[in-house]
């Protein structure tokens, strides 16, 4: 009893001393932007509030001349939706427009915006493979993944692993996203953010496991 005791008041004492330069390897591992030259485009991926921070850096790297094009993609459906649409709901604008218009403020030439439908996606991996074989399909060779920071390592290794044959693949964090990766345990919303992320490893490989 005394030996679990005082090992467990040593792990306790270990945390207490070393849990800021642990946790802060926990935040920085997930992100991992890679410096690019010139690609043919920025592939915006598609989640949440965190969709704004992406498309400033897609338009910075457009405007820096990194890439000519920048894509985007939503359209999400479900069950539910489809059935509004098939007893002829219409929505008031087409899914692209506002991001359309928020790039354009930005000083992206519409015509230089890719809007790929991903109606079927629900995760970075069934993103994706519909936004990939689209960009192949219409002669994309190199692509800039932009994202949240602490999604680049994981989105960067699923496209990768997808199209690192047939893409030349970088990514690049979303500078105005949020993510603390040295102080993210002080915020709720980011406790969330890394739990998520890491959770989605562990599933991706849980699935390999068990599918493959």
């Amino acid at each position: 009893m005394q030996k679990t005791i005082a090992l467990l008041a040593g792990f306790v004492l270990l945390l207490a001393l070393f849990h800021r330069p642990i946790l802060t390897a926990v935040g920085r591992w997930l992100v991992q932007s890679q410096p690019v030259a010139h690609a043919d485009a920025a592939v915006v991926l598609n989640t949440g509030v965190n969709i704004y921070a992406r498309l400033i850096e897609a338009a910075a790297l457009y405007s820096d001349g990194v890439v000519d094009k920048v894509v985007i993609n939503g359209n999400r459906k479900n069950d539910v939706l489809r059935r509004l649409e098939a007893a002829g709901y219409r929505a008031g604008r087409p899914w692209y427009a506002e991001r359309v218009d928020l790039l354009g403020f930005l000083q992206v030439d519409g015509n230089d915006v890719i809007a790929v439908s991903a109606e079927d996606a629900y995760d970075t991996v069934s993103e994706a493979r519909d936004v990939g074989q689209e960009l192949i399909a219409r002669g994309i060779r190199s692509v800039v993944v932009t994202t949240s920071k602490f999604h680049t390592r994981r989105a960067g290794f699923i496209w990768r692993s997808l199209f690192g044959d047939r893409l030349s693949i970088h990514t690049a964090a979303a500078r105005d996203d949020p993510f603390d990766p040295v102080g993210w345990w002080r915020s709720g919303r980011q406790v969330r953010w890394v739990m998520a992320e890491y959770g989605a490893w562990l599933f991706f490989y849980w699935k390999k496991l068990t599918v493959d």
